[in-house]
């Protein structure tokens, strides 16, 4: 479905609108990644998607394990009372998963085992449904699994990821094409949701995962909108003087925090997202910018510069108290806290340099998670186990992705365009 909003602008929404997809170039892994053997699953002739293939990627991909190659493979079972430990054991690996895909009344249904190969034994089992149409989605399923199940961390492989690419006129570079994005976690699927020739800032998700909030400026000035994903409708959320930006939902999504400076100075708000009313948080004569919540939706971290330079605060909302959370560095700013609230990603500033960086919220101890320049927007994925940024390579805007303790490192490219302000979904089931 594609059409065009009635505000006498160039802006087209659209729910599915295919087009280049990210690739991954993996620039780092773990110094001990776990081996692991994906064999290829037995399926009907002609499917158009490998879930194996995308399976032992996606494992790749998380830096925690090592898939063995299938040329390297002794065997490929196909059931139980065809796995035989020895054969995994002289090839190092440590777990084996195989499984299959049926046609059952028009959809696909797959099933996979997971064994422990050093123990010698089963140790997971399960199957699920999807349309013709959701390989992808079964991959990821079956990923999850056994992701969680080895490392007892939920995977993350089925989630989404949101994205701003920005596509200049080659002929005219000031003309550009602006294009807010949703693709799985691994750049793969694409789906153009809006396309704006100005500029489209600050996706962040609903809670529910079914909505997304940004900030556009096809009008007179920068305002926030809500946009549903699957049915293409929008809601302008703000139209005031000024600054209107960095939406931020609450963790019950009832609830925006965002930036306004329609008397003058940019201060934190929050929105009713039902009634439209709104509150004041913030009232300093420094700029405060950038909220976002926490976990208990209780308080809201944002970046001032009132202590004279750009540092992470939190202000709590019963009471109002202030609170400054860095004190490393000249420049800390865009943060948001891990789902378990220990840890809070930022962009910092070193020796004149912008890295993402991770700070532990009860000790203060910051990381520095990244080494290249021009890094920005942080994200955490909702398992709390990867980040992606927004940062510079070849002089292109792309995405890249690191793991909280920085062990794992990845970057996602687009074939066309600039790609910028990365927004990770929460889970989606």
């Amino acid at each position: 479905m594609i059409k065009k909003v009635a505000l006498g602008i160039a802006v087209i929404v659209t729910s599915v609108f295919a087009r280049a997809e990210l690739t991954i170039e993996i620039t780092q892994g773990s110094d001990n990644p776990t081996s692991i053997a994906i064999v290829p699953f037995k399926s009907p002739v002609g499917l158009p998607e490998d879930v194996a293939a995308i399976v032992s990627a996606d494992l790749q991909r998380s830096g925690q394990f090592d898939p063995i190659p299938r040329k390297n493979m002794l065997a490929l079972p196909q059931s139980a009372s065809e796995v035989f430990y020895r054969d995994w054991r002289a090839l190092g690996g440590e777990y084996l998963v195989i499984g299959g895909i049926e046609n059952v009344g028009g959809n696909y249904q797959v099933w996979y085992e997971l064994y422990d190969v050093l123990n010698q034994r089963q140790i997971d089992r399960d199957r699920a449904t999807a349309s013709p149409k959701d390989l992808r989605g079964l991959a990821h399923f079956v990923s999850d699994k056994v992701y969680e199940k080895i490392t007892g961390i939920r995977g993350a492989f089925s989630t989404k990821i949101a994205y701003v690419e920005v596509q200049r006129d080659k002929s005219n570079p000031k003309n550009a094409t602006y294009r807010l994005v949703r693709a799985d976690a691994d750049g793969a699927r694409e789906q153009s949701i809006l396309e704006s020739k100005h500029p489209l800032l600050s996706p962040r998700w609903s809670p529910d995962g079914k909505k997304i909030a940004y900030v556009s400026f096809e009008t007179s000035r920068p305002a926030v909108f809500i946009q549903d994903i699957f049915s293409g409708q929008r809601q302008q959320m703000t139209n005031f003087q000024g600054l209107n930006g960095a939406p931020s939902w609450s963790p019950d999504g009832k609830q925006l925090a965002f930036v306004l400076s329609k008397d003058g100075n940019p201060e934190i708000y929050t929105m009713d997202i039902a009634t439209k009313r709104y509150s004041r948080i913030t009232n300093h004569f420094a700029i405060d910018t950038e909220p976002s919540w926490s976990g208990d939706g209780k308080s809201i971290i944002f970046t001032s510069n009132r202590g004279g330079q750009p540092q992470i605060y939190q202000v709590t909302l019963a009471s109002g108290r202030v609170e400054r959370l860095t004190f490393y560095g000249d420049y800390n700013a865009r943060s948001s806290l891990s789902p378990d609230g220990k840890t809070m990603v930022m962009v910092h500033r070193e020796d004149g340099v912008f890295h993402i960086a991770a700070q532990n919220v009860e000790t203060g101890d910051m990381r520095i998670l990244t080494e290249t320049h021009l890094d920005e927007s942080p994200s955490i994925a909702p398992n709390g186990a990867m980040l992606l940024y927004a940062t510079q390579h070849n002089g292109k805007g792309i995405l890249a992705a690191v793991s909280l303790d920085a062990g794992v490192k990845f970057r996602l490219p687009s074939q066309e365009g600039d790609v910028r302000e990365p927004a990770w979904s929460p889970f989606l089931q």
